[in-house]
């Protein structure tokens, strides 16, 4: 007989998080302008800054199509994520509802393939920032910048859940100001309330004027879909994070449902911004990057150095909460007997602290193979870990479709959020992200990424596959936690 407790238990024991969470248990420690910049910072990835260049100019203009493409299904994803997540919110997150709804090798791989790819982020935005820093300070090598970046970081996230939600609070701050801020200014410009792009050429003629709204055919705006779809990942980490906030419901409804605005102000608004102010086929937004070429054609002095900072800001931002990510996944996962035990427990301050450990450990050896073997190694790393995004939001989809039913026959009163015209969107959301998939395949960096994504995906699924078969052997019960807080 399965031990699992239902929803309604699950609930109960929410309502009474304070006082009856046992002892190894993760703490609220999260207040709600954490939890509210965590939300909004989530969507606005390191990529947005650096990537968009080479988007715009495989798709030009309508690239714009290419982010509200990925928008729609990001926006589509978690509303499904939040209905399940405010039923039965939990440090797994969408790993535990695979393990509920579609069986428990579905969270072990989903859980253990998300941590993969936050560790191997861990390595990536390290060397971004160190060599950021490494521009201003020649004086420090770069991997010496990459550790004390990586350690201050490591510190923080030691120190209290509360810590890491202050440096998120901060860090994501000066991201959404940034933002907010350029595309108030460009704006202006295009609009000709201050001096456009050479002597005046800003204006929304530009996204029609160059080749028109499609000048490279409709078939490059799927192009710049695989080229910006992963600048939108990171937006499901509020609702591992809500987990550990008073109130988790209530966080993770209002970020799901304000998803819609997040995605469409700070990107598509700022691509639109960009792409008004200059030519989509302009020099300098290949060779300066977008976002400093179009605060440089309205006279913004210092752009380069302004946007090197804000990229900073996005860096430390993205390795703060990936570490924070991966530990709770791996907390998780130890919670739920799919990872060492040493996982799941927490130290005085309430942090999991082996799962910290391990996590960084594991991004301090993937910064040195970026190093020491930065196109072997580390590129086999980046391009094995490149698709799990979308296994992710497809495992949410097909979660979602099966914990619908569960949420109806145990609590439908926990139904809070709902996903829309269920199940057809879910389905049609399940075909899009099958579709980019698909469409990777044609391209030549994407097959790579699809295939050694696939590859590892069946390493860890045959894992749990033959876990579970030894477990059956065994007579080991099944077990699943439910809220896991």
């Amino acid at each position: 007989m399965s031990t699992q407790p239902t929803l309604t238990e699950a609930g109960a024991e929410t309502e009474q998080a304070a006082r009856s969470r046992p002892s190894d248990g993760l703490k609220p420690g999260l207040k709600n302008r954490h939890l509210s910049m965590i939300a909004i910072g989530g969507v606005i990835g390191a990529g947005l800054f650096g990537g968009s260049g080479s988007g715009i100019a495989a798709a030009g203009p309508g690239i714009l199509l290419s982010y509200a493409l990925v928008g729609v299904m990001v926006v589509f994803v978690m509303r499904m994520l939040g209905e399940m997540s405010v039923a039965n919110p939990t440090s797994g997150s969408f790993s535990a509802h695979a393990d509920r709804a579609l069986g428990r090798w579905a969270g072990f791989s989903i859980g253990w393939l998300y941590w993969f790819f936050w560790v191997v982020v861990l390595a990536v935005e390290a060397t971004m920032g160190a060599a950021i820093l490494n521009s201003w300070i020649p004086s420090v090598p770069q991997w010496g910048w990459a550790l004390i970046v990586m350690v201050v970081l490591t510190a923080t996230n030691l120190a209290s859940v509360a810590s890491y939600g202050e440096f998120e609070f901060w860090f994501a701050g000066i991201k959404v100001v940034a933002i907010l801020a350029f595309i108030v200014i460009g704006g202006l410009a295009v609009f000709g309330v201050l001096p456009g792009a050479d002597g005046g050429g800003a204006g929304l003629s530009n996204l029609t004027a160059h080749g028109g709204f499609l000048p490279n055919g409709a078939g490059a705006v799927l192009t710049g879909v695989l080229m910006v779809v992963f600048s939108f990942m990171g937006s499901e980490i509020v609702t591992l994070a809500a987990g550990e906030s008073q109130n988790p419901q209530r966080a993770i409804a209002k970020a799901t449902s304000s998803v819609i605005w997040r995605v469409g102000i700070f990107y598509l608004g700022s691509i639109l911004v960009v792409v008004s102010l200059l030519p989509w086929n302009d020099p300098s937004i290949a060779e300066e990057g977008s976002y400093v070429a179009a605060l440089n054609s309205i006279g913004i002095p210092h752009a380069g150095e302004i946007m090197k900072f804000i990229v900073l800001t996005a860096v430390l931002s993205c390795l703060n909460s990936g570490l924070y990510t991966a530990s709770r996944m791996g907390y998780s996962l130890g919670r739920r007997g799919d990872a060492p035990k040493s996982f799941a427990r927490v130290n005085k301050r309430n942090v999991p602290l082996v799962a910290i450990l391990s996590s960084v450990v594991f991004g301090f050896v993937a910064v040195f193979f970026n190093y020491k073997w930065p196109d072997t190694v580390f590129q086999f790393l980046l391009n094995s870990s490149g698709a799990i995004a979308l296994f992710v939001w497809l495992i949410i989809c097909f979660s979602q479709l099966r914990m619908r039913k569960i949420i109806l026959r145990e609590a439908p009163e926990r139904l809070l959020v709902r996903m829309w015209l269920f199940p057809y969107l879910t389905w049609a959301t399940i075909g899009m992200i099958s579709f980019v998939l698909v469409y990777m395949l044609t391209d030549t960096t994407g097959r790579e990424q699809v295939l050694l994504s696939l590859l590892v995906a069946v390493l860890v699924v045959s894992v749990a596959l033959v876990r579970a078969l030894v477990r059956r052997r065994n007579g080991s019960a099944d077990r699943r936690d439910g809220l896991e807080v």
